[in-house]
């Protein structure tokens, strides 16, 4: 890679607009992967990118920043769905382990880096495909989803669980996250259902 001139084009052209912008973010999902996020500099990008810094920098201020778009772009999406095992726990479980795969996959380096680094805008509005919503939408719907199934099997009351409560684990993960620097480790999320959700939607 040293040897890969900035200057250097692919053949056919001057690359512009859409297609440089996704050959920049494909370099740093690359270099982030192989160099890691401390060792990553916009330097390396451009090289790797076969463009300038000049290229970079017009679009994302910092490397934190491109960073973050590249891992909105590449990293790879929980599927966002109700389980059914047939089990609230269960359930409970597999859902906030889909969101904590993709987060353990960048390791705690990176996410530290992006929370201390990326400045001015919120970090997490930027990665809506990997963390749980703050409220309503989808994960409201699937959380009533798991309930609804866990109530046909006597498990709870759902008339009797407030909606903050129903929201409970993602706001726990989203704490988890924003408070230890860390991807939510399996062990959190197990916490987080059965010490404090379970206790409080189960029937007694």
């Amino acid at each position: 890679m040293d040897d890969i001139k900035q200057e250097n084009q692919p053949k056919g052209g001057r690359r512009r607009g859409e297609v440089l912008e996704q050959a920049i973010l494909q370099a740093a999902w690359e270099e982030l992967s192989e160099a890691g996020y401390a060792r990553l500099t916009m330097e390396r990008i451009a090289i790797r990118a076969q463009t300038n810094k000049t290229a970079l920098y017009r679009r994302w201020p910092n490397k934190a920043k491109i960073v973050a778009a590249a891992l909105v772009k590449h990293m790879p999406k929980p599927v966002i769905a109700a389980p059914d095992s047939g089990d609230l726990r269960t359930d409970m479980l597999q859902l906030f382990e889909s969101f904590a795969r993709p987060l353990q996959g960048i390791g705690a380096e990176t996410i530290h880096g992006l929370l201390v680094e990326y400045h001015g805008d919120n970090l997490i509005a930027l990665l809506p495909k990997i963390l749980p919503p703050k409220s309503g939408g989808k994960l409201n719907a699937i959380m009533r989803t798991i309930l609804e199934n866990a109530e046909k099997r006597g498990e709870v009351r759902l008339d009797r669980i407030p909606d903050r409560v129903i929201m409970l684990p993602a706001d726990l993960f989203r704490y988890e996250l924003l408070t230890t620097h860390e991807p939510v480790s399996d062990e959190a999320i197990t916490g987080i259902i059965d010490d404090i959700f379970l206790p409080l939607v189960r029937i007694r």
